[in-house]
């Protein structure tokens, strides 16, 4: 079976000389079609630069990283975005909405910016919506909506269409645990439909909806392990929530 998602000896610097961070060193991952893993560790560790180098919005200082099979290094900034269009599907923290559009049009926006019809478009977002409980709020504005249902839409949009790679960033920060519940089993529903997906947490609970968890600390991917049972895994492994 081809991994969906191949970080091969990864590493990302910012900055030269003796100011430059090693965000991420030499980091090796395979998630493969149907998985759910959850990356963990401390602030600072190198998660999030993991997520947005997987998704293509930042590009590795060395190392390869393929996506469905294709390479990402040397592809050209048009390629990435239509990668990212119709194979990745991403929920951010701030939940990056688009205030001039209604909720419905924001969950329908990718769809439509890769050949579906409006209609067919709105029918798919409208079905993400109702599965997250926010159907009622499909024609609101994101400056008329609470964080909780924010987080729902920006889900509802990153889970439309043949998505092969759902990452998550935090995703139910923003949740009750009934509605995170709700979140967890909706991204499970993806991943059995045939997607892989990586949710950075700091949250047990959330954890262990994941078939792997995966523990980072300093650049580096210092262990792997089934999901664990609680907090208690967490502390035998050293890298408890800290964030």
């Amino acid at each position: 079976m081809t991994a969906v998602l191949q970080l091969s000896q990864v590493s990302k610097v910012y900055g030269t000389g003796a100011t430059a961070v090693h965000a991420l060193r030499a980091v090796d991952l395979a998630v493969e079609p149907g998985e759910l893993v959850a990356i963990m560790g401390p602030s600072g560790s190198g998660k999030s630069t993991l997520l947005t180098i997987a998704g293509s919005l930042e590009e590795a200082t060395s190392g390869e990283v393929r996506v469905g099979g294709s390479r990402l290094n040397g592809m050209s900034r048009t390629q990435r975005a239509a990668l990212r269009r119709r194979s990745i599907g991403f929920v951010f923290q701030d939940f990056n909405l688009l205030a001039g559009l209604t909720a419905a049009e924001n969950v329908a926006m990718p769809l439509e910016l890769d050949g579906t019809s409006a209609r067919d478009a709105r029918a798919v977002a409208l079905a993400a919506l109702d599965q997250l409980g926010v159907l009622d709020r499909a024609e609101h504005f994101p400056d008329d909506l609470s964080g909780g249902e924010k987080q729902r839409v920006a889900i509802a949009r990153a889970v439309i269409g043949e998505r092969k790679l759902l990452l998550a960033d935090e995703p139910t920060g923003a949740l009750d645990s009934v509605n995170s519940e709700g979140v967890m089993r909706l991204l499970r529903e993806v991943c059995r439909r045939g997607a892989a997906g990586v949710v950075v947490t700091h949250e047990a609970t959330l954890a262990s909806w994941a078939d792997r968890v995966v523990f980072v600390r300093d650049g580096s991917i210092v262990d792997q392990t089934g999901a664990p049972t609680g907090p208690e895994t967490l502390l035998a492994t050293g890298t408890g929530p800290s964030e």
